[in-house]
């Protein structure tokens, strides 16, 4: 049996109730039939009262199946799982968070995911709206008049439903508007007397055949044929390809426009991957920035095509830093409409020539209709491996990605989560999951919640899941890896330690330089050494198989093969990498 038919054999584990006597209906009964009515398949919690009726009604109403809950040790966590399940899915999975407490706890993560675009279904709990049905003490300090203004910013819509009727309706219309182009993350807070309630009469599910997501938005005909006739007269288009689905169809879409405009192509490590890295038409490795050799050639474009690219001001800005934009520029993209007030995230106004308001799969097929078929392409270049590093050498990223190629054995590999630092061309990315993204929002410590949501929905793959985290992501989010481990999420987590919070040393010598003061003060305040925490033994107490600290490339070798049949295996394992600090070219931020 192969090493990938071993993984797509893995089944989550799933913990069954007692048989629950049938009874009275309460109001949760009906919202846990509708969750299971969307097909979601789990909604990750931190326990807390101020949904304990939904709980009951998931538990003993529902079986504990579909959804499933999974429980996480902390909020930021169970929203960071729903992220990474939706990277590769497209889906959402549901979340509760506990009253205003549990929010607070989940912001930065619902940050990161309101910036990634993906679907979620985030349920909220507090308690009774009505102030005579309150406990003392603790149904007070847990209740907040507008509980959702602490993150309506960053979601795409919120509800605070009195009624249960009520409450329906903000599920179908949460459920709609956060499957629907441009995707996000909507909150519905539930009034635990909602939940509490005892149903005097059945109330039947809603036919939700009639409140399915808007469809794609198509390209208007005239912007199309605009678009068009811009590329077919280019005599250099280049493509920036950004935000894009995991879809394989798709996929294969993208290339083959790109092959039809005989067009340059780049790609960005903060989102997943969008086109073949080893394709001729590509420009270069990717970076969590432009890199300079993408930069020579997107120089030379005269019409550019902007996939939903995620700061398309910064890159004109970037590849042009002495003047506007020579080239026409074409922008396909819906993001403009989540745009507000309140956040920079949409970033710096870019200069367009055509705007086509459409979802790149859309736009992407309607265009490629219209053109010749591509000339034909077969061979890829492939980069030169680095010669493996030696007994005695510090270890490098490039140490990590040579080991992980060498025990995959051919295996397709999904990076689940890259460093700032990793370089892009350590592996080549041939398929939608190969490389998943970074956080979304910057924030730090979503990296194994992440990482662990991605390995849930990989479970029906051939891709090996393997997440490569800096230090600081990995201790703050350590005991998100309890929650693979619990629930048999096979994973591979591999921490590349540098001992230091080094995106900001960069900074710090940035600033000395400027001022002129001792650069090799730096360090003072960001090592995290002295002593060095002991990821491996942190994995351990998770109830994961730990190795490390690992500082030599013999011992790297081995430990990344065991890890890898671990993960075979159905477990999950750690790997504590001590390498030396240093950032790819483009990797700063």
């Amino acid at each position: 049996m192969s090493a990938a038919g071993d993984l797509s054999k893995q089944a989550v584990h799933s913990e069954t109730p007692a048989a629950s006597p049938a009874g009275s209906r309460w109001g949760s009964d009906h919202i846990a039939e509708l969750l299971r009515s969307f097909e979601i398949p789990y909604i990750c919690i931190n326990p807390g009262s101020s949904f304990r009726g939904l709980h009951d009604s998931i538990v003993n109403g529902l079986g504990n199946k579909s959804p499933q809950m999974l429980v996480c040790l902390h909020e930021e966590h169970a929203v960071a799982m729903a992220h990474g399940y939706a990277r590769v899915t497209g889906k959402p999975l549901a979340v509760a968070l506990h009253a205003n407490v549990g929010l607070m706890h989940a912001t930065m993560a619902i940050f990161n995911a309101w910036c990634d675009r993906v679907p979620m279904m985030i349920i909220g709990g507090t308690g009774p709206l009505d102030a005579a049905h309150r406990r003392p003490y603790i149904d007070w300090i847990h209740s907040t008049r507008d509980q959702a203004s602490m993150v309506r910013s960053y979601v795409k819509w919120d509800d605070q439903p009195t009624s249960l009727i009520a409450a329906e309706e903000s599920f179908l219309r949460g459920m709609q508007m956060s499957m629907t182009a441009p995707k996000g993350p909507v909150y519905i807070n539930l009034d635990s007397d909602i939940q509490e309630a005892e149903l005097t009469q059945d109330r039947p599910l809603p036919n939700l055949s009639r409140f399915k997501p808007f469809a794609d938005a198509r390209p208007a005909d005239e912007v199309l044929a605009a678009a068009s006739d811009l590329l077919r007269n280019a005599k250099k288009p280049a493509i920036l390809m950004g935000r894009v689905t995991r879809d394989q169809k798709e996929w294969d879409n993208r290339v083959r426009l790109a092959e039809q405009l005989d067009a340059m192509v780049a790609t960005d490590l903060k989102v997943g991957a969008a086109f073949p890295t080893a394709h001729p038409l590509h420009a270069g490795s990717p970076g969590m920035s432009l890199t300079p050799s993408a930069l020579a050639r997107l120089r030379e474009a005269d019409v550019v095509l902007s996939i939903d690219w995620a700061d398309l001001a910064g890159a004109l800005r970037t590849i042009w830093p002495q003047q506007s934009c020579p080239a026409k520029v074409i922008q396909v993209s819906l993001d403009h409409l989540l745009h507000n007030g309140s956040n920079f995230e949409y970033m710096a106004l870019p200069e367009v020539d055509l705007h086509v308001q459409s979802t790149p799969e859309a736009f992407v097929a309607a265009l490629s209709a219209m053109l010749p078929a591509p000339l034909q392409r077969t061979t890829y270049s492939t980069a030169p491996s680095k010669p493996d590093a030696q007994a005695g050498d510090e270890l490098e990223l490039s140490d990590i990605a040579q080991a992980l190629r060498s025990a995959a054995d051919g295996q397709p590999v999904s990076l689940m989560r890259i460093p700032l630092g990793w370089d892009g061309s350590l592996m080549e990315f041939s398929h939608p999951l190969d490389q998943l993204g970074h956080s979304g929002g910057g924030g730090v410590g979503s990296g194994p919640g992440m990482a662990v949501g991605a390995a849930l929905a990989l479970m029906d793959t051939d891709h090996l899941p393997v997440a490569v985290l800096g230090d600081g992501d990995t201790l703050m989010g350590v005991t998100a890896i309890w929650t693979a481990v619990h629930y048999k999420i096979p994973m591979l987590v591999i921490s590349a330690n540098n001992r230091s919070f080094f995106n900001d040393e960069l900074h710090q010598e940035r600033v000395a330089k400027r001022r002129q003061r001792p650069v090799e003060n730096k360090w003072i305040g960001q090592r995290i050494d002295d002593p060095a925490p002991d990821i491996a033994l942190m994995a351990k107490a998770q109830g994961a198989v730990g190795f490390g600290p690992i500082r030599d490339a013999v011992a790297l070798r081995e430990a990344i093969k065991e890890a890898v049949a671990a993960v075979r295996d159905g477990k999950v394992a750690v790997l504590d990498v001590h390498i030396a600090p240093g950032y790819a070219a483009a990797g700063a931020s």
